[in-house]
């Protein structure tokens, strides 16, 4: 087997894995890896290669083992029935990255006059159905922000081994 299978490749399971790979040896193999996560490696291949559904309780312990909260977030985005329309970050940008972006499309103040404006006489007319689903996308935006900058924060503030956050 090489070192990079094909079939798993692009898989978001398998990219956490070998992520995590970089600083934990330990993740190399699909074998230890399974040990560590109590699954069979076989088990672990099926999940990596998208043939088999990966339980929730499998997702906690893989994102908890390969340090990646995202994970839990793709997963509820992505796989989860109830959740899948969900807005939440499933990738993260740096930190810089996020606050620029929360300083360029973050202006709560100015979605919250713009509700507040149409809420005012307590209709949204036809009129402002338009302004209104704006105004909500724009939300639904700076919600997907805040859960990106939550995911760094639960990423790089609960380390204490020190790595660089680049």
């Amino acid at each position: 087997m090489g070192r990079y299978p094909t079939k798993a490749a692009g898989n978001r399971y398998y990219e956490s894995r070998k992520n995590a790979a970089e600083h934990d040896e330990r993740l190399t193999s699909r074998e230890a890896a399974g040990e560590l996560l109590g699954v069979s490696w076989s088990s672990l291949a099926d999940y990596e290669r998208g043939l088999t559904k990966v339980p929730v309780d499998v997702v906690c312990r893989m994102a908890d083992l390969y340090k990646d909260p995202s994970l839990l977030n793709w997963y509820c985005c992505k796989e989860c029935p109830i959740c899948r329309n969900d807005q939440l970050a499933t990738e993260m940008d740096d930190i810089r990255g996020i606050a620029l972006r929360l300083l360029v499309d973050g202006d709560t103040d100015a979605i919250s006059q713009e509700i507040a404006e149409i809420a005012k006489d307590g209709v949204i007319s036809e009129d402002e159905k338009p302004k209104m689903q704006e105004a909500m996308r724009r939300l639904e935006e700076v919600g997907k922000l805040i859960s990106e900058l939550q995911l760094y924060c639960q990423k790089y503030l609960d380390e204490d081994d020190g790595d660089e956050q680049d």
